[in-house]
């Protein structure tokens, strides 16, 4: 059989991913596609993908807090990857909360909803802040959605937490500081990797990590970015 065809005998497993324009999303975009077990995904986002491929579809949602109207489209899933979100430069505390906690709360209750036994996996960061008590703006916040996901009863939910990510295959961060700060430590990537493995990881490793628990329940709820290898490496064949 054609590698680009479906196996119809094969046991559906179907994913969603919000934010596969950014570093992290693409990075696990290109996993799943290459993953023999998931059928299909899903990516949503305000914008076009420039990628074709046999197991992906598009669905472009302009203004994400109308999901709703979307829902038709957001069943029989599996597992949803969870990586939209903004950087806290120049926003205010609520401005901030609105975009990294309102927001992935609302699509999270949702999905709940249409997928009630369903895996979610959160991005949120190394650093964030369990007990929403801290000094950090963005940490606080983060803590704070982490903890209102993992109220809600999916069959599994984990927060993923990466701190620096490096890209193996082209993907680029969709925060103009983020890419500068990538492309002035390209050269240093591979020692800043083994010398640094509990706080930098790779693209391929976070997309990894992220399908063995969604396929298989591995690990911890919130998986810190030094767990990533661990779980990447159970993934492999």
């Amino acid at each position: 059989m054609n590698n680009m065809e479906k196996d119809p005998t094969q046991t559906p497993f179907r994913i969603l991913i919000f934010g596969a324009s950014g570093m992290v999303g693409s990075g696990v975009l290109r996993e799943c596609l290459l993953d023999p077990d998931v059928t299909e995904v899903k990516s949503v986002g305000r914008r076009r993908l420039e990628l074709a491929h046999p197991k992906l579809q598009q669905l472009i949602v302009p203004d994400i807090s109308a999901i709703h109207d979307f829902s038709a489209d957001l069943q029989n899933f599996d597992a949803c990857f969870f990586s939209l979100g903004a950087s806290a430069a120049g926003l205010s505390e609520e401005d901030y909360s609105e975009i990294n906690h309102d927001l992935p709360l609302m699509v999270a209750n949702l999905l709940h909803q249409l997928n009630p036994h369903s895996v979610f996996v959160y991005v949120s960061g190394l650093g964030t802040d369990s007990s929403e008590q801290g000094s950090t703006m963005w940490a606080r916040v983060k803590g704070r959605t982490e903890n209102d996901i993992m109220k809600i009863p999916f069959k599994a939910a984990y927060m993923f937490r990466p701190g620096g990510i490096i890209a193996m295959n082209g993907e680029v961060s969709s925060t103009r500081l983020y890419r500068w700060m990538y492309s002035s430590t390209k050269p240093f990537h591979k020692f800043l990797l083994k010398r640094f493995p509990k706080s930098i990881t790779t693209t391929e490793e976070i997309g990894q990590a992220m399908l063995a628990v969604a396929k298989h329940g591995q690990g911890p709820r919130v998986v810190e970015n030094r767990e990533f290898k661990d779980l990447a490496r159970s993934h492999r064949p």
